[in-house]
């Protein structure tokens, strides 16, 4: 098996990896410079991994999958999702990037993680001891999924119509948010210039230059820029200064 995944801060890599340790998969991010199609002819079943933005895969997914859609025509499918409470279909709408009667998926499931939304009073921050009951629910449901795979047992969470219609009803405005912030990136006084926002950026976004970070119109949203600042100058989507940053699944 091969595990592909997306990370915006951490909750996907670590459900990915803890898949892997289990099952002896291969593992890569989708951010590497590898021959992913190389990779993916070599292997019969091909396990995804990403997080759920208001119901929808996160841009850098979808560009992927849409690139080796045609690699993946005769594999069969393991589908993981992260999400903060409820993503109805967000392992169901990973089908939709594909042809009709491209991969078989023999699993998907859905997994609660902590927030990392670091800067509204809405959501709240978990980090260390916090992230603890997280982790156990994680293994204790990554237990259960590897035992059904050794039975064969398919399960596929997100794929029945009510999860459909609830994950449709969240998702429906999120195309358009994501477009009016593409943009949204701000830094403030605080910025000592260090460039690890730009070394960040899975969409290589930013930049720095002598007058500090500049962007290219390109943000996904991730929080990964705005969680790892170590001055916490950079924001986006919600330009607020955040009190206390997301450290991921283990910090």
């Amino acid at each position: 098996m091969l595990m592909l995944y997306f990370s915006g801060t951490g909750n996907s890599k670590y459900i990915a990896n803890l898949f892997c340790e289990k099952t002896g998969a291969k593992s890569y991010s989708i951010e590497e410079n590898i021959d992913f199609k190389k990779e993916i002819e070599e292997h019969d079943t091909i396990a995804f991994c990403y997080p759920i933005y208001v119901s929808s895969i996160p841009r850098i997914m979808k560009d992927f999958v849409l690139k080796n859609a045609e690699n993946l025509k005769n594999k069969k499918l393991i589908i993981f999702c992260t999400q903060l409470l409820f993503s109805g279909d967000g392992a169901r709408i990973f089908t939709d990037l594909l042809p009709k009667n491209y991969g078989e998926v023999i699993y998907a499931e859905h997994f609660n993680m902590p927030n990392n939304i670091c800067n509204t009073k809405i959501l709240s921050i978990k980090n260390g001891e916090k992230t603890k009951k997280y982790t156990k629910a994680a293994k204790k449901k990554m237990d259960r999924i590897c035992k059904d795979l050794e039975k064969g047992k398919i399960k596929k969470r997100g794929f029945n119509k009510i999860s459909e219609i609830v994950g449709k009803s969240q998702s429906k405005h999120w195309p358009s948010v994501e477009e009016r912030n593409k943009s949204s990136v701000k830094v403030d006084e605080d910025c000592v210039k260090c460039g690890l926002c730009a070394k960040l950026c899975p969409m290589k976004n930013l930049n720095l230059t002598d007058d500090g970070i500049s962007q290219n119109g390109n943000c996904i949203l991730c929080y990964r820029c705005v969680n790892a600042c170590p001055k916490k100058a950079i924001t986006v989507l919600i330009n607020k200064k955040p009190k206390e940053q997301y450290k991921g699944i283990n910090g």
